[in-house]
């Protein structure tokens, strides 16, 4: 499979390139774009939470005990003394951290029913609900941020997929298709239980309205595509071609300098002025 870093700088150009396509469309603000984008690196290595010493498992584990340790205090702060909202938000964070991710850890396995497209569709409509109701942004916004998380989520399992064929050595791995895959047949059960929670996610998104009518739209795609390549010049700083052929070296009338005289109309040299008197 492919390792940490290559997924992140993969991950990265792909959620950077319909980055610059979703600014380019000019549908959202830019302070959302870098939201969504984020969600989109996200996305890329998000299959990967199920590998118990992996950096994205702790680094997401350690990412939610936050969160759910400062949304718990500041639901709760007006009814605790200080004393108990220290606990309350340590004990969050203790049991999301450690006791969460280890029994995380004994259910799952790598290359599982997380390394599934519904494991995919889950997250993308986590993420839509997240975007919509905790960070309260629009609901084209959070369809959009959940797109490129699922974009990045399936980006790193062709990314593993890829990884299984050795190409020098003109074989493929054992590992070979246990990536890209719409369920897990070694685990049905999980299988079935992951599907059920994406369709329950699913029943509580906003309207996918919005999104879809500017996704579809045929002037943005059309203003997408004017776009697509400059018209003149590149950046501004490359000359036009016509301005590269050799002008005329001087219109008439135009000063001369030099030794010679200037030519009158008729082509003969023009007389030298007379010398200046002594």
């Amino acid at each position: 499979m492919a390792n940490f870093p290559t997924h992140i700088v993969v991950g990265t150009i792909v959620a950077g390139s319909l980055a610059t396509l979703t600014l380019a469309a000019d549908v959202i603000a830019p302070e959302n774009l870098v939201a969504v984008t984020l969600a989109g690196s996200l996305g890329s290595v998000l299959p990967d939470i199920d590998l118990k010493d992996s950096r994205p498992s702790r680094a997401l584990f350690a990412g939610l005990a936050v969160f759910f340790s400062f949304a718990l205090l500041f639901h709760f702060a007006p009814h605790l003394s200080i004393a108990e909202m220290w606990a309350l938000w340590l004990g969050t964070l203790l049991f999301v951290r450690y006791g969460l991710h280890t029994a995380f850890h004994r259910l799952t396995s790598h290359r599982g029913v997380w390394h599934t497209w519904i494991a995919g569709l889950a997250s993308a409509f986590a993420t839509v609900l997240a975007f919509y109701y905790v960070f309260d942004r629009p609901d084209g916004v959070a369809w959009l941020a959940g797109g490129f998380l699922l974009i990045g989520f399936l980006t790193h399992l062709v990314l593993d997929e890829i990884y299984s064929v050795d190409v020098l050595g003109n074989h493929i791995k054992k590992s070979f298709g246990t990536a890209f895959k719409p369920f897990d047949r070694r685990n049905p059960w999980g299988s079935a239980v992951m599907a059920a929670a994406a369709v329950a996610l699913l029943l509580v998104t906003p309207s996918f309205t919005t999104f879809y009518d500017g996704i579809t739209s045929r002037p943005m795609w059309t203003a997408l595509n004017d776009r697509l390549l400059p018209k003149d010049t590149w950046f501004g700083i490359m000359l036009k071609r016509d301005r590269m052929i050799a002008s005329p070296a001087a219109e008439a009338g135009a000063p001369v300098t030099g030794s010679l005289p200037a030519p009158d109309a008729t082509g003969a040299p023009a007389a030298s002025p007379p010398p200046a008197a002594p």
